[in-house]
């Protein structure tokens, strides 16, 4: 008895210090944008709103928030339009290899990322003119998060039963209805899940944009956000509190609206 008594108060010590190192953060973020005298540490704020209006007053805050709007928004698209029709074609043909494909495009994407592929990404964008376009960065974005959201919606695809494919097809449906108004609507959850997906995966992008947005009037949150300090180096704490506020804004939006509409599922949902 005393044992299990034991037992149940680790796990309640355990489970609640889980839940303070994730709600902390959460507390400081909700509190420190109208603290009038916020810092690192979570106490009772001093409510004002001049944090807001400091914000707000910032040249590119607003600007870069419309800026990684625009660049997510882009790059999602692509990354689902292109996902879809990629997951559907490698679902349906009998291409030989085609699971090590696939395999092989997700290895490679996950290896040659980052600062392995900067310096070749950078002299493609260079000689192409697309440095500081938003289109072109929103691409290469794209491109990178391509394979994974191929790989992560064949699954959806593949649990598609093909009867309902050719019952379709012998009422006249061409191959461009039959994925539009059969396939993707009930692979709807995987689309939902690779829109997030890839909307999170933009929205936190740094190294791209930094390297190919050299005009800070282009350049998105994610990189404004490092030169919010002040002139002796240390973190601006009357701007950076609000900005960080508006900045999860969009991607919590984004997921309560896709989730509440859509459903979230990380496997095909019907059988044949």
């Amino acid at each position: 008895m005393t044992s299990l008594v034991l037992r149940r108060i680790a796990y309640t010590v355990f489970f609640a210090v889980v839940l303070a190192f994730f709600a902390i953060p959460m507390l400081w973020l909700a509190s420190a944008p109208f603290d009038s005298r916020p810092g690192l540490g979570l106490r009772w704020p001093d409510w004002t709103f001049g944090n807001v209006s400091a914000t707000f007053d910032h040249p590119y805050a607003l600007t870069s928030l419309v800026n990684s709007l625009v660049l997510c928004g882009l790059a999602m698209i692509v990354t689902t339009a292109l996902a879809a029709c990629a997951a559907y074609a490698l679902s349906r043909v009998r291409i030989p290899g085609r699971d090590v494909l696939l395999y092989m495009l997700l290895l490679l994407s996950s290896v040659v990322t980052g600062t392995a592929a900067m310096v070749p990404i950078f002299v493609m964008m260079f000689q192409l003119g697309l440095i500081n376009s938003q289109y072109g960065t929103a691409l290469v974005i794209a491109g990178g998060m391509l394979p994974a959201a191929i790989f992560i919606l064949k699954d959806f695809v593949d649990a598609v039963p093909r009867s309902y494919e050719e019952s379709a097809r012998v009422f006249g449906a061409s191959p461009r209805q039959i994925l539009m108004h059969v396939v993707l609507p009930i692979a709807r959850p995987g689309i939902a899940t690779i829109v997030v997906w890839s909307f999170v995966q933009a929205w936190g992008n740094f190294l791209l944009p930094f390297l190919l947005l050299r005009d800070i009037g282009s350049q998105p949150a994610a990189v404004l956000m490092r030169t919010l300090y002040d002139e002796g180096g240390s973190a601006n704490l009357t701007v950076i509190p609000v900005f960080s506020l508006l900045y999860s804004i969009p991607v919590v939006v984004l997921y309560l609206f896709v989730s509440k509409r859509y459903g979230f599922r990380f496997h095909g949902g019907i059988k044949s």
